[in-house]
């Protein structure tokens, strides 16, 4: 009996090491909280293989060290392809889908950590050894031998509940890490497989409510940040636009909310901590690019895991132009969030940090009335959405209408036609993987073209991974125009995939210009993520610069481009969380700063990047978590003080961005604001509408369809669902 108990420990903790060189290397791990949880599991696994008899209780040994298997197994494909642990909400909201339709990028995952993978099956050859020499006993044991199992298996559940109360008590890391929810990379990392797999399985019983929201600190309240834009006219609009000169509105981004009105009827502590955290915050000001474009059109991208090396200014003219012109933030991150496309969609949507994962698919649920679609509504203004993907994934039919968009979508993914085949576009090629970029400027460009404003999403998917030319339609597409780069093959199938984004661009700014409107329109550009997928030896080579572990690695580029603009360079760190305030500045729309996390990129704000591990970078100090390194910037001396505000005021925006969500406190704010200030989004325009009839295809005297050649189908891909 000692022998099992003892392998099963063995077993696990051999196990936790070749998961944690895997994806770690040779960085810490900490034990804490890990060793009392193998104890509970090694007691119980020797526990129920020696309760029946011998027969049963050989298959039931065969059976839990392949199911421990399969749990590392899985955490390590699935850390080799996103970057994230597999929880538990992943499998519940995309599991099915990932496992149907995800093949390849699931096959690559394993190829590139078979070595490892058959590493985590050495336990099945040491039991078979070990049974066959018979040290290894799966008779039933004996009354005493079931009290050592229980007796050890309390031990393991007794230690592992005092090292949380200890950890509670003493405020120790650990505990704050783990109970939280905003880093369960950190978690795996740190603790362990199993101590991750608990977690997650235990908050699914127990959800966190919202966490500290002490008062609202400011940074660099002192001072204005320096260098914040430079060059242009201001408002960077040309000579002969300049209007004459008055006195600059600098009154804060606010609403009039009836804060002691919010607070009387909300129905829970939780609603009453976000309202008395978000009255304290300082709202940011109007300021010389306030309304710069009211009254344009909005053409906003979120473009599939897109990078600065991705723009080469031969192979991405348009890319590189808008990159280079309009508004050019030298210094801008995307971070990479627990559900990678769709966090960096939500990110993007709302100037919100996600709260564990698919958060854009549960805010489907709440009221979302301070959107960028919200606010065009007020103004008479419909939005359009458009994905050259399937409709369902995500469930993006139920998020992207609830932010006020008519979302339509290039396959219908597990959706009725009856139902929802009204949101489905004609896009040439619908079935290539990745699908064209450019198709789906062709087919959706003439559904808004001719309206007298509008305000249009694009969610793209040629850049998506993998990065190869043997099965990404996108990079075979443009295979010869890389050849001559000195790349690895991933390096050059990723630039090539991107040309397609960069002509559908290119086309986009045609018949903006053909129809008269692209003077009057505003592009807006931001990844999703970086492009992780790739080995990051590749990675480093593109970017010629280390990268791995590193803050750097999630450094991007934003456009902010209208044709008309003189250029205006933006020297102060800012991320992807900034441009929807930054975005409603500009268009001169009436909100309330103080409902984002995210803050004006134009504005005197101090700057402040964070990462989802609660990294963060300001105009003084950056802050990796991974590393446990902290480095002061600008010549500044060190300041525990002022660090310690940031990292609280950091807190502080994570547990707002959770609270938000998970309490639907928006639905809270617009009943306190004035009739007049609520959302005016026509339903009925963003209901699916029925599918049109279809039509037989009639064939041509060659014995063509007017869908194009035999051999064109041919090289199309069978209809299949992707997970991005």
């Amino acid at each position: 009996m000692i022998g099992n108990l003892f392998f099963f420990l063995g077993t696990v903790i051999y196990m936790e090491l070749v998961y944690h060189f895997a994806c770690f290397g040779f960085t810490g791990f900490n034990p804490i909280l890990g060793f009392p949880i193998w104890l509970f599991w090694a007691a119980f696994s020797s526990f129920i293989t020696g309760f029946l008899r011998k027969k049963t209780n050989r298959i039931i040994f065969w059976v839990l060290l392949a199911v421990n298997y399969l749990l590392f197994a899985s955490q390590l494909v699935y850390m080799k392809i996103f970057k994230q642990p597999l929880l538990i909400a992943a499998v519940k909201n995309t599991g099915m889908d990932a496992m149907t339709n995800y093949w390849r990028e699931a096959l690559n995952g394993i190829l590139r950590a078979s070595v490892f993978l058959l590493l985590l099956a050495v336990p099945f050859v040491v039991a078979g050894l070990l049974l066959k020499f018979k040290k290894l006993s799966l008779k039933s044991h004996s009354s005493r031998d079931r009290i050592v199992n229980i007796a050890v298996w309390g031990a393991g559940m007794i230690l592992f509940i005092a090292v949380l109360v200890g950890g509670k008590l003493g405020k120790a890391e650990y505990f704050e890490m783990y109970s939280g929810y905003y880093d369960p990379e950190g978690v795996i990392a740190q603790y362990g497989v199993r101590s991750s797999i608990v977690r997650d399985f235990t908050r699914g019983i127990f959800p966190a409510e919202t966490g500290d929201l002490d008062t609202w600190q400011d940074l660099n309240v002192d001072v204005v940040s320096n260098n914040v834009v430079s060059g242009g006219d201001a408002p960077g609009l040309g000579e002969d636009t300049q209007p004459e000169e008055v006195k600059l509105d600098t009154s804060p981004h606010v609403l009039p909310i009836d804060f002691d009105s919010l607070i009387a009827n909300a129905d829970n502590e939780e609603v009453v901590k976000l309202a008395e955290f978000m009255r304290s915050m300082t709202p940011t000001y109007k300021n010389e690019y306030t309304g710069m474009f009211e009254g344009y059109n909005l053409i906003y991208l979120t473009a599939e895991g897109f990078s600065p090396y991705a723009v080469d200014e031969q192979l991405t003219p348009t890319l590189y132009k808008l990159i280079h012109s309009g508004f050019v933030v030298e210094d801008y991150y995307v971070p990479l969030w627990q559900t990678s496309t769709s966090d960096g969609e939500y990110v993007n949507c709302t100037a919100l940090i996600p709260d564990q994962q698919h958060s854009m698919k549960r805010s489907a649920e709440n009221a979302m009335p301070f959107t960028l679609p919200a606010y065009f509504a007020a103004e008479g203004v419909r939005s359009y959405a458009f994905h050259n993907n399937t409709l369902s994934y995500y469930d993006r039919n139920l998020s992207h209408p609830n932010l006020g968009y008519n979302f339509m979508a290039s396959k219908l993914g597990k959706l009725e036609e009856a139902e929802w085949g009204g949101q489905i576009f004609d896009m040439e090629h619908a079935n290539y993987w990745p699908a064209s970029d450019l198709d789906m400027m062709k087919a959706t460009i003439p559904m808004y073209i001719n309206d007298d404003r509008f305000h249009v999403y694009y969610m793209t998917v040629s850049g998506h991974m993998n990065y190869n030319f043997a099965d990404n339609k996108m990079s075979v597409i443009h295979q010869e125009e890389v050849a001559g780069l000195p790349y690895s093959e991933e390096g050059r199938a990723y630039i090539a995939c991107n040309i397609e984004l960069d002509l559908a661009l290119e086309y986009l700014i045609e018949q903006l210009d053909a129809a008269g409107k692209l003077e009057k329109t505003v592009i807006c550009l931001s990844a999703d993520h970086y492009p992780y997928d790739m080995q990051i030896a590749n990675l480093e080579e593109l970017a010629g610069e280390p990268l791995e572990n590193r803050l750097e690695i999630y450094r991007n580029n934003l456009i902010l481009w209208n044709s008309e603009m003189e250029t205006v360079t933006v020297d102060k760190t800012a991320s992807a969380l900034d441009i929807l305030p930054t975005l409603l500045n500009l268009f001169g729309f009436e909100y309330d700063s103080r409902l984002y996390v995210g803050r004006d990129i134009l504005s005197d704000s101090p700057p402040l990047v964070i990462f989802s591990n609660r990294s963060f970078i300001t105009d003084k100090v950056s802050y990796n978590k991974k590393l446990k390194e902290v480095t002061w910037l600008n010549g500044e001396e060190e300041n525990e003080t002022y660090y310690d505000a940031a990292a609280k005021q950091v807190k502080g925006l994570y547990n707002y961005s959770a609270g938000i969500l998970n309490n639907d406190f928006y639905r809270y704010v617009e009943e306190a604001l004035p009739e007049e200030y609520h959302s005016q989004i026509d339903a009925e325009w963003i209901a699916p509408r029925p599918p049109a009839p279809k039509e037989e295809t009639p064939e041509t005297t060659d014995g063509e369809t007017e869908g194009g050649t035999d051999s064109t189908k041919e090289n199309e891909s069978e209809s299949e669902e992707v997970v991005e």
